[in-house]
């Protein structure tokens, strides 16, 4: 056991003189590492400041959920007398809280957004979504330069292709031009949507470079997902509101026409006694009595779909309304200029530990290489 004890203590002794070496190597190369940091602060803030501000404004939604069953209220008593079954006009709702961020990351839902009026927070003139996107964002200037030989490139592709023609008329979601198209992908990247499974708490949050903007397009997404979400869960419902409308109007004409003949017919055979005018009396009496049953029928059906109507309009409850930022949510300025000194800092000591010693042994096998 004494050998093995022996001969550990060297190899913790050679471990201990290797860290030493390190730290002393670190240490003497103190004024390098502290110029890569200062380096790399320099470009820490020249990052920050030219990545554009951006907004980002959140509002909350609690969506009312439908059941499986319909409640009308004092409505189910009318509609048993009527002869209507109400639980067949149940229905389970298919348009669950999680289908909401694909609704709101849709074509056409982007598509809608595009004539929706902006006026930024210096009171320039109101745009159309779609020009500001277009035309208003900026971008860091080292986008400007990765893209240029790609712009450079299309530019060239483009003397020997057809011109695009230029969309004037309404966006047709099925088919957009290729401006539209980076415009949606702008906008899909800036809108988001996200569902609480436990509570079904929906966010929608929007991202601009002006805050006005951004809370602006925010209020606009909001009502239009509620708007598409209502005309969804009553689109049925109203449906079968214009058939019953339709059946009742009908009814309604049969019956004031059977009561008119009736009346006419007792008018002019009124001193008359015979047997076939008492024949004639019953057969218009009871068309008139047949037509009014039928009317009165589907005048009730008429209100219950009516309820129903308005029984399958959704309720939303906002329960984070949208507001104007007063702070940028990004860049981080702080997190960059920090990350930038640790990265430069990490780069020169790996320099000072492996870089020098590998360029040495390379540089030295090298020269090995051409005496030989």
């Amino acid at each position: 056991m004494e050998p093995n004890n022996l001969q550990q203590q060297p190899m913790g002794a050679d471990q201990e003189i290797d860290l030493i070496e390190l730290a002393q190597k670190l240490w003497q190369g103190r004024r390098m590492i502290v110029k890569w940091c200062l380096a790399g602060a320099l470009a820490g803030l020249v990052i920050g400041f030219s990545i554009p501000k951006e907004y980002t404004v959140t509002v909350k939604l609690a969506p009312e959920i439908q059941g499986g069953k319909t409640s009308l209220g004092g409505l189910s008593s009318l509609a048993s007398m009527a002869g209507i079954n109400v639980g067949s006009m149940n229905s389970a709702d298919a348009m669950s809280p999680e289908l909401y961020p694909d609704i709101v990351q849709s074509v056409p839902f982007m598509t809608e957004l595009f004539d929706v009026e902006v006026t930024d927070q210096k009171g320039l003139t109101a745009m159309p979504l779609r020009a500001y996107v277009s035309e208003e964002l900026r971008s860091p200037w080292w986008s400007a330069v990765v893209a240029a030989p790609f712009k450079a490139l299309e530019w060239f592709m483009g003397l020997f292709r057809a011109e695009e023609p230029a969309n004037e008329g309404p966006v047709d979601p099925f088919r957009l031009t290729k401006k539209d198209s980076e415009v949606v992908k702008s906008l899909q990247e800036r809108i988001a949507a996200s569902v609480d499974k436990k509570t079904m708490v929906v966010s929608l949050s929007v991202t601009m470079q002006d805050p006005l903007i951004a809370a602006t397009l925010t209020d606009t997404v909001m009502q239009n997902l509620q708007n598409h979400i209502t005309q969804y869960r009553t689109d049925k419902a109203r449906h079968d509101l214009e058939f019953t409308q339709r059946l009742f109007d009908e009814a309604q004409g049969k019956y004031y026409a059977a009561q008119q003949r009736y009346a006419q017919y007792m008018d002019q055979n009124q001193s008359l006694s015979r047997r076939s005018f008492r024949t004639e009396e019953e057969r218009l009496q009871n068309e008139m009595s047949l037509a009014y049953s039928l009317y009165n029928q589907t005048a009730q059906q008429l209100q219950l779909a009516r309820a129903k109507v308005q029984e399958s309009t959704p309720v939303y409850a906002v329960v984070q309304p949208a507001t104007v930022p007063l702070k940028p949510s990004k860049p981080s300025k702080m997190m960059i200029l920090v990350g930038c000194v640790f990265l430069a800092g990490a780069a020169a000591a790996a320099w000072l530990l492996f870089g020098r010693e590998f360029v040495g042994a390379f540089g030295k096998q090298k020269k090995n290489d051409d005496s030989i």
